[in-house]
């Protein structure tokens, strides 16, 4: 039996060939040979064959097997003339024709006059554009590749017309087949192609099963799942391609990823950045660039608000009260209309969100990699004891009796406030006012644009160490052992005694009604000012404790902190009045829950009776000679976790949620995370003891008793002194 496969080869050879009779060749004659390639494919070597002498008036046979690359299967003779034959317009009628009038209105018009169309649209289920996968029978409403379609037409140009014209019936009929038609067709095409063929439905499958889900998707929960992903992740996903772009960058998801970094440690990545400082703040509002952010409390509260008046040698503060925060209404709106108008905004509105991430992105990373430009302020003719800086502005203290006004964008010292008589040992300003303690034994109050002296409060009998102001409170401490507080709106002062020593460190908070004082003596005290009495007094320092600052509101510290202040070593000497913990209270708005009112219970009386009462801060970091620095529960009492790595007494302390910056006598200054304790920076330049420390959003400052101030600008923006790696990483 002859095999299928040759019955066209042989009807075409000669008698005596097809017979396998007569064939006869010479020594000389090349054989039939298949070359192998590189390409893994048979490349056809034409020989021509001699027949015997009954075949000799035939004409020689050229013999030529199939390649892979064509795979066309022809016969000798058609060369590269189609196989399909030309159909006539009478036949398409016949075949094409009928098959397209059935099938084409239920494909391309859904209301037609067929008889079926309304039961088979109404069978389809009206979400299966979203998951066409799992409806093979609904139609699959897939966007057209551009460059795959524009490659199709320049093939197709490429062709003749009959070509074109039978190829374009095939692709019409398939379109316009219906759901198992279109199986069975391909079935077909699949059994009929070879290896190659298949490789290249391979190809373009794999492609074509991936789906857009960002554009298939509305426009809420794709920027849904936009907000997921993290900065790197978002930035990528802004380049596949204009609308990943136009979603990517919309401000909806990039104030989200404000939300979760800016001014905190965020939980997933554990990077946070600075808050925007003031003066941008003022310059982003009053260019009118800041968009509508979506309605969250920490968005209104953390990135529209500056920061809290800073303490003397403490550039940052707890978190202020909700009124002194800048009034952030205009920025509210309410999520559907934000959303509904996201692609409607100009162009230059849409990204400010993401500019000003941006901006504390490199703020942070200069953090982060100790990029920093140095300027050193000159002028102080003995050591320097305390500054602060606010925005542009550095005020500085000191032994000379003086207090100097610096510009830290120019470096250029602005203002020399003369009057105390002795020593300056702590100053605080604000935007209208400067508050100096000396060792003169009084409080000036200044108005350090102008130079005046506004007024001077007496009442200390010795030198005044510290002093902080918030809202309507002053307080100061003294070598004399007491704490005076002042009411600037009435007038009145009294007195709270209850250390032994020197008070080194005090802080108000006005929204709590409470205060913190660090002494001498050892320990830490936390007053209740509507009473005057100490709330709790917290112990475990060996040496005079120098600073106390209270940690904002979010800080939270990490869980092996936590776990290990439960049995650890190094905290046992810490008192402890209660074993039980409770997550930081919404100081705000405290709820009625049961875990509220515990936590209620342990800061007194004071906070029990009163339930719309505010809470203390929960935490609290202390510095002291003792070369440690302690964080505190303030519900508890309990020391947490013992921050080791100073040679010497600390003198100055800065902090807040990101980052704490320590100075000590032994002439380095550190830079440690405050959730963990560890130390990340270490930096050294001074020629003598650092008494103090400042701390902002993007600098940082040192004073020390060699006379000088070193500033560190961590910014982006153009500033004095030249870009140095600050310090050494630990």
């Amino acid at each position: 039996m002859e095999h299928p496969g040759v019955s066209g080869l042989t009807q075409d050879l000669p008698n005596s060939v097809r017979n396998g009779t007569a064939l006869q060749q010479n020594d000389d004659t090349p054989r039939p040979r298949l070359d192998w390639h590189d390409n893994q494919s048979y490349k056809p070597i034409t020989t021509t064959a001699s027949v015997s002498r009954s075949e000799q008036h035939d004409p020689p046979t050229t013999i030529t097997t199939a390649t892979g690359a064509d795979c066309d299967r022809r016969r000798p003779e058609e060369g590269d003339h189609p196989r399909m034959a030309n159909m006539s317009s009478t036949l398409i009628s016949k075949t094409v024709t009928p098959y397209l009038r059935e099938h084409i209105p239920q494909i391309y018009a859904p209301v037609t006059k067929s008889d079926n169309t309304e039961e088979t649209h109404e069978s389809r289920d009206p979400n299966s554009k979203f998951c066409y996968r799992h409806r093979p029978d609904s139609l699959c409403r897939r966007g057209a590749d551009e460059s795959k379609m524009v490659s199709i037409q320049r093939e197709l140009d490429q062709l003749s017309p009959a070509n074109q014209q039978a190829i374009t019936h095939v692709w019409s009929l398939f379109s316009a087949a219906p759901s198992k038609h279109r199986v069975l067709i391909l079935k077909g095409l699949l059994q009929t192609a070879c290896f190659p063929q298949l490789s290249i439905v391979s190809r373009e499958i794999s492609e074509q099963l991936k789906i857009d889900f960002i554009t298939a998707l509305p426009v809420e929960i794709s920027q849904k799942i936009l907000c997921y992903l993290d900065t790197v992740s978002l930035c990528k996903a802004a380049q596949v391609s204009q609308r990943w772009r136009q979603l990517a960058d919309d401000d909806q998801v990039w104030a989200h990823m404000c939300v979760q970094h800016v001014n905190r440690k965020c939980s997933s990545c554990g990077w946070g950045l600075p808050l925007l400082e003031r003066r941008k703040l003022r310059a982003y509002t009053k260019q009118g660039q800041l968009p509508r952010p979506p309605r969250h409390p920490r968005v209104t509260e953390e990135l529209t608000a500056p920061p809290m008046l800073p303490a003397p040698n403490t550039p940052r503060s707890p978190s202020p009260p909700l009124s002194s925060k800048r009034n952030a209404s205009h920025l509210e709106v309410d999520d559907q209309g934000s959303k509904r108008q996201c692609f409607n905004r100009a162009p230059s509105e849409s990204t400010v969100w993401k500019n000003l991430y941006r901006d504390r992105f490199k703020v942070g990373s200069n953090w982060k990699y100790g990029r920093a430009r140095m300027n050193i302020l000159r002028g102080h003719s003995n050591g320097v004891t305390c500054l602060q800086m606010d925005d542009n502005i550095l005020a500085s203290g000191s032994y000379d009796a003086t207090i100097r006004i610096w510009n830290l964008e120019t470096g250029a010292e602005v203002r020399v406030l003369r009057g105390h008589q002795a020593g300056i040992r702590c100053l605080q300003f604000d935007d209208s006012k400067l508050i100096s303690g000396s060792l003169d034994g009084v409080v000036k109050i200044w108005n350090y644009n102008t130079g005046e002296c506004l007024s001077t409060l007496q009442g200390h009998t010795s030198g005044v160490i510290t002093v902080h102001f918030d809202g309507e409170f002053l307080a100061s401490g003294s070598i004399d052992k007491s704490i005076k507080i002042f009411n600037f709106q009435t007038k009145v002062s009294y007195c709270l005694r209850g250390h032994d020593d020197w008070v080194n460190s005090v802080r108000l908070d006005n929204e709590s009604r409470t205060l913190l004082s660090a002494s001498d003596d050892c320990t830490v005290k936390l007053w209740d000012l509507d009473t005057k009495s100490v709330i709790r007094t917290f112990v475990g320092h060996v040496g005079h404790v120098q600073q106390v600052l209270p940690m904002p509101e979010d800080f939270e510290p990490d869980d092996d902190v936590i776990l290990g202040a439960n049995g650890a070593a190094d905290n046992s000497d810490a008192v402890s009045n209660s074993s039980d913990r409770g997550r930081s209270p919404h100081r705000a708005s405290p709820g009625p829950g049961t875990q509220d009112e515990d936590i209620r219970s342990l800061y007194g009386p004071g906070f029990m009776d009163d339930p719309e009462r505010p809470l203390p801060p929960r935490y609290l970091l202390t510095g002291g000679l003792d070369s440690t620095i302690r964080l505190f529960d303030s519900a508890t009492g309990k020391c947490l976790k013992t921050f080791f790595g100073h040679l010497e007494g600390i003198w100055g302390l800065a902090g807040d949620s990101l980052r704490i910056v320590t100075g000590a006598n032994d002439a380095c200054v550190k830079l440690w995370e405050p959730r963990s304790g560890k130390c990340e920076r270490t930096v050294t330049g001074h020629r003598g003891p650092v008494t103090c420390v400042g701390l902002s959003d993007s600098r940082m400052a040192s004073g020390s008793e060699d006379n000088e101030i070193r500033v560190y600008s961590f910014g982006s923006s153009p500033g004095p002194g030249p870009t140095i790696e600050v310090g050494t990483p630990n």
